[in-house]
């Protein structure tokens, strides 16, 4: 007969029930990091003039209308408030009519100064994320924050560095989980890693903390050790 195996010390199962119980948690919680700011924001968005609305209903008719007026009800149906007006813009953005309304609006906002810096900074970097550049692959690694460490970036736009002519990429480094922070670092062509990662695989991997990666080795520049 085989002799019979020792169970395990309590507290070796309970580090392995408390690392399972973690490694299934954690993605729960990123991605109610994630929901939970998105949530927030187009909430935030419709909430001045949808708030108004919905207590006047309440205090028309307490007993039967009374819920909405609870801070969840106000959260939900701001959101869903703000998703119907980004739908109908969408929409009117396919149209012709659209099409000019919103031309019209960008001309209305690029005649105030502040805000004309902000939109078409913005409109630059998101058409810029949807092309590929000229002799640049769009998704990089580049060295940061430190030599010898690699981050994920994303080239937007090459320069030429006075006196000396050498060329320098800007690139855009977004922060984990949340994309929309980041750095803007002056790099090199040269010490660029290029990928052939598509912009959709990168921003999967930034925002699941590299969870989730595209197939393959992670590439190297030529001329690292």
């Amino acid at each position: 007969m085989e002799p019979i195996s020792p169970a395990p010390p309590a507290r070796t199962s309970l580090q392995r029930l408390f690392l399972a119980g973690l490694l299934t948690l954690l993605p729960i919680w990123l991605t109610w990091v994630v929901v939970k700011f998105v949530f927030g924001m187009l909430s935030d968005i419709s909430r001045p003039w949808i708030e108004p609305i919905l207590h006047n209903l309440a205090m028309g008719d307490p007993v039967n209308l009374g819920w909405i007026d609870t801070s969840w009800a106000r959260g939900l149906l701001a959101m869903t408030g703000t998703v119907l007006a980004i739908l109908l813009v969408g929409l009117l953005a396919r149209r012709v009519v659209g099409q000019q309304l919103l031309r019209w609006f960008e001309a209305l906002i690029l005649r105030i100064p502040l805000a004309s810096t902000v939109y078409s900074s913005a409109r630059k970097l998101l058409d810029i994320l949807q092309t590929s550049p000229d002799g640049t692959q769009r998704v990089v690694l580049i060295e940061f924050p430190n030599p010898g460490m690699k981050t994920v970036g994303f080239v937007t736009r090459t320069l030429l560095e006075a006196g000396t002519g050498r060329e320098l990429a800007a690139v855009y480094v977004p922060t984990t989980p949340n994309p929309t922070g980041g750095y803007l670092e002056l790099v090199p062509v040269d010490r660029l890693t290029p990928t052939d990662w598509t912009v959709d695989q990168a921003m999967s991997f930034i925002i699941s903390g590299g969870a989730v990666a595209p197939e393959g080795q992670i590439p190297s520049r030529a001329g690292d050790a």
